[in-house]
């Protein structure tokens, strides 16, 4: 005799079966043999359970517990059968104590070619230290790689992310469209070199929100082909600001176009808004910034473009930057200088700086009046404006 099923059994059936779906799509490293202390290597466990995700033809997610694991360095390449990867991070990813393990193949964790990958919470520890302390005594050293890479992808989502101790930068956005960062943490120490916190370029459609970055190098670099950059509530320092550039290394580069700054702080830092550009002919450009709202405590260079960037004084013919800088507004800028000039506005001789605006700019200098200093630099201000202004 055929015995109906009671509903109650058929409904505790239909979300275990739901629950088994939903479980069969999450990959626990801890499954797949990695193990909780950074003695132990994990790399192929996580390299695993990438590979299930990228082959699942639906929605995945990459689960790493609480824990140290320890990492040489991976590459994530895409494409991948779903798009919709989260890796969700409780624990810490710890790259070798040796630097030289990884320090000469670029990155440590590296995305390629990624569609729809999320990263949430957990901690990157590059481990730098070691490899900083070798820069500095002059030793023969391995340059150091990037704490995370994401190159040629798109759709990419990094939250609640904590990046300690680079060797080199800790997140670079290269090659990608549609990028949201967002309540990022970037730890280093304020002396630890060429340790940028998050270095966008050649990409399109990248938001960095709500971040804390302290760091030994620019706390935010903004490079060459970078457009539709929203940058709003960041804190900065240690480290060198917030960088457009260094721009115009090369002859053929793409420019720097539409970007947002808005809603900062600046701390002992180096630099406040920068534009930088190499002192050497380039077709490369900066068009349409927005710099609003940022607080400056103790800066060395609060607002400063320099076009005359040629270290070690070589490979600049004529000391002058092709790179064209024009439509570039500064808005609600306060704070203080921990140098005399708090803006300086130093263009290039062949390309002067057009369409520079000034508006509500307070800032000064030890209690007084700071000073502003220009060269080759035309706009128009508005409001008040301290120090007084120097375009033409």
């Amino acid at each position: 005799m055929h015995m109906p099923i009671h509903p109650f059994l058929a409904l505790l059936f239909f979300l275990s079966f739901r629950q088994s779906l939903a479980f069969a799509t999450t990959f626990n490293i801890l499954d797949l043999g990695a193990k909780p202390h950074a003695d132990s290597d994990s790399t192929n466990s996580l390299s695993k359970a990438w590979s299930l995700a990228c082959a699942s033809t639906k929605p995945s997610t990459v689960y790493i517990p609480q824990g140290r694991f320890l990492l040489k360095n991976l590459h994530f390449k895409g494409p991948c059968r779903n798009k919709a990867i989260t890796f969700r991070i409780d624990g810490t990813l710890v790259a070798p104590s040796d630097y030289n393990a990884i320090g000469n193949v670029g990155n440590w964790l590296l995305f390629e070619g990624a569609d729809g990958v999320s990263i949430h919470g957990g901690t990157l520890d590059g481990q730098g230290a070691a490899l900083w302390a070798c820069k500095k005594s002059g030793r023969n050293c391995p340059s150091g790689a990037t704490t995370l890479g994401f190159s040629n992808s798109k759709n990419v989502a990094i939250s609640g992310l904590r990046s300690l101790n680079s060797q080199m930068f800790h997140i670079v956005i290269n090659g990608c469209e549609n990028v949201k960062l967002q309540g990022v943490n970037v730890l280093a120490s304020g002396d630890s070199p060429n340790t940028d916190g998050i270095h966008v370029q050649l990409s399109t459609g990248v938001t960095i929100l709500n971040s804390k970055i302290s760091t030994g190098d620019d706390c935010i670099s903004i490079g060459p082909g970078a457009t539709n950059l929203w940058i709003e509530n960041v804190g900065c320092g240690p480290g060198h600001g917030i960088s457009i550039g260094s721009l115009g290394k090369d002859y053929e580069e793409a420019g720097v176009r539409n970007v947002t700054v808005k809603t900062t702080t600046f701390k002992n830092t180096q630099n406040g808004l920068r534009i930088k550009t190499w002192a050497r002919a380039s077709k490369g450009f900066v068009k349409g910034v927005f710099f609003q709202h940022a607080v400056m405590t103790n800066v060395q260079n609060p607002i400063v473009i320099d076009q005359n960037y040629c270290p070690d004084h070589k490979n600049c013919p004529g000391q002058v930057s092709g790179v064209k800088i024009s439509d570039v507004s500064y808005q609600d800028i306060q704070g203080t200088s921990a140098t005399q000039v708090a803006v300086k506005f130093d263009c290039s001789k062949t390309s002067p700086c057009q369409g520079i605006r000034l508006e509500n700019v307070k800032l000064s200098y030890k209690n007084q009046a700071a000073e502003a200093s220009c060269s080759n630099a035309a706009g128009t201000t508005a409001g008040i404006i301290q120090p007084s202004s120097c375009l033409y």
